[in-house]
């Protein structure tokens, strides 16, 4: 088993970054297993294709545009994914879009894709997410524990004195994905008000 959990976003547009600080909060509380790799993908597109090829599972976290209230998750998954892709749903669609295309024809897609995603409320210049979005970013990540849980690759909370187990105590930097300032790139079924990489890929 080969899961990537993928988070996409600019962190300089406010609630555009939601998916990168999901990921970056999955990783600061929790240890995950070997199977699961985590990934700041940042704005980038194409270039990602070796990290997601031939997954057995990508997750993905990101912000998606819809008619919900700000802070609101969305789980989207597979034949849900592509229709949405008619839509303008993500500041990240194209690229996302894009890179699954790509490896479909060449037989490397992953064999299973899962978006969750939360309604933004602010896209301004800033490093901050709204308050209903960071209450969003802790419920999406329920959402991605409750995902990798089913898959058989439950993350286990670290403990950190004097903080909840969902909420980052310390970010360790690592290597990651350039976030462009302005840049647009790419974005599992039922709603709800709910570069670095870890481990080895199979």
């Amino acid at each position: 088993m080969s899961i990537l959990v993928l988070g996409l976003g600019n962190i300089l547009l406010s609630d555009e970054g939601v998916g990168v600080r999901i990921v970056e909060a999955l990783d600061a509380a929790h240890e995950l297993p070997a199977e699961v790799e985590v990934l700041d993908g940042g704005t980038s597109g194409m270039d990602l294709l070796d990290m997601v090829a031939e997954r057995d599972c990508l997750i993905v976290a990101d912000a998606i545009n819809a008619d919900q209230p700000a802070g609101n998750v969305i789980r989207l998954e597979d034949d849900d994914i592509r229709m949405l892709f008619e839509t303008r749903f993500s500041p990240h669609q194209l690229g996302l879009s894009d890179m699954l295309a790509a490896l479909r024809l060449v037989g490397k897609a992953p064999r299973r894709v899962i978006v969750v995603g939360v309604v933004p409320q602010n896209l301004s210049l800033g490093m901050e997410l709204s308050p209903p979005v960071t209450q969003g970013r802790d419920a999406a990540l329920g959402v991605i524990v409750d995902e990798l849980t089913r898959l058989g690759a439950a993350p286990r909370p670290r403990l950190h004195r004097g903080a909840p187990a969902h909420v980052p105590a310390k970010w360790i930097p690592v290597r990651r994905q350039e976030h462009a300032p302005m840049k647009e790139s790419r974005a599992c079924s039922d709603s709800t008000g709910t570069e670095h990489a870890r481990g080895a890929k199979g």
